[in-house]
């Protein structure tokens, strides 16, 4: 039993050491590190959004042409 508390006391110790260093190395603060994400979040939607946009240019245009010589077959 007393090693086990002594696990659990070694891993809160721990937790808060590592969330402490965390919060004192992080790049930016919190609010900044938000916007960050944000705007990352919206550059990479942006992105998706255009390559859905073009594909889909390029499956109608495909679908056309199937079309198109589906019609001259026939």
């Amino acid at each position: 039993m007393r090693r086990l508390a002594s696990f659990f006391v070694g891993v809160l110790i721990g937790g808060l050491v590592g969330g402490t260093l965390a919060l004192l190395f992080a790049p930016a603060s919190g609010k900044q590190f938000q916007q960050q994400i944000g705007e990352t979040i919206d550059r990479i939607s942006g992105e998706v959004r255009l390559a859905a946009e073009q594909r889909r240019k390029e499956l109608e245009e495909e679908l056309n042409r199937l079309r198109q010589a589906r019609i001259k077959l026939e």
